[in-house]
């Protein structure tokens, strides 16, 4: 069980990207008060962890619904997270529309959208949760392990947010980017290995 945690962890923690998301955060909230700033980013991280959540607990009732099989929707989350992965690398982050974009920046609210949803629980994050509670299913109480993982990451998340410009001065945008590149190198391993093992189960069980 503690490789499992471990690699939940770092799985959610490289797709939240708390050190990435500190630029975008200045850009949409830099203009406002700090006291304004930390009601952002604690409504941010509320409405957040209430998507996982809701996804977390319905999301495989959703997929039976709609007759997709876990393996099926590992291996698109995959590919999803390969995508992200790819981003991150390169230093192209894009987790929202470029609609998305220019409507958020005439918000005067931005903790729901675009913070809370896309940037925060996003469609990487979503996927995540819910190869993650796959996995888990073997483990006593393995949906509860997966969102306290979840809810321990956003705290990560909500504590990099709270002191942002101190980042951003610490590491530059450059050291941001290193940081995020290399996380993105992790997160490319494990988007390949969730493929490997999503086609080899598939493999298994048309076989046996």
């Amino acid at each position: 069980m503690t490789s499992f945690i471990l690699r939940a962890f770092l799985t959610l923690f490289v797709v939240l990207d708390p050190i990435g998301l500190v630029p975008i955060f200045l850009t949409l909230a830099g203009e406002y008060a700090p006291k304004v700033q930390m009601r952002i980013i604690r409504q941010a991280v509320l409405v957040a962890g209430g998507i996982l959540l809701v996804f977390a607990l319905f999301g495989n009732n959703l997929l039976r619904y709609l007759g997709i099989s876990v393996e099926a929707f590992q291996v698109a989350a995959g590919i999803l997270l390969l995508k992200i992965a790819v981003d991150m690398v390169f230093a192209q982050q894009q987790r929202e529309t470029k609609a998305e974009e220019s409507e958020a920046q005439t918000r005067t609210d931005i903790s729901i959208f675009p913070l809370g949803t896309p940037l925060i629980a996003g469609p990487g994050t979503l996927a995540s949760i819910l190869v993650l509670q796959g996995e888990a299913a073997i483990y006593p109480f393995g949906t509860a392990i997966v969102l306290a993982i979840a809810m321990f990451v956003l705290l990560l998340l909500y504590g990099s947010l709270a002191i942002a410009q101190t980042l951003t001065r610490w590491l530059g945008r450059t050291g941001i980017n290193v940081v995020s590149r290399v996380l993105g190198i992790l997160l490319a391993a494990l988007a390949v290995q969730y493929v490997i093992d999503s086609i080899l189960a598939l493999i298994k069980k048309t076989l046996f």
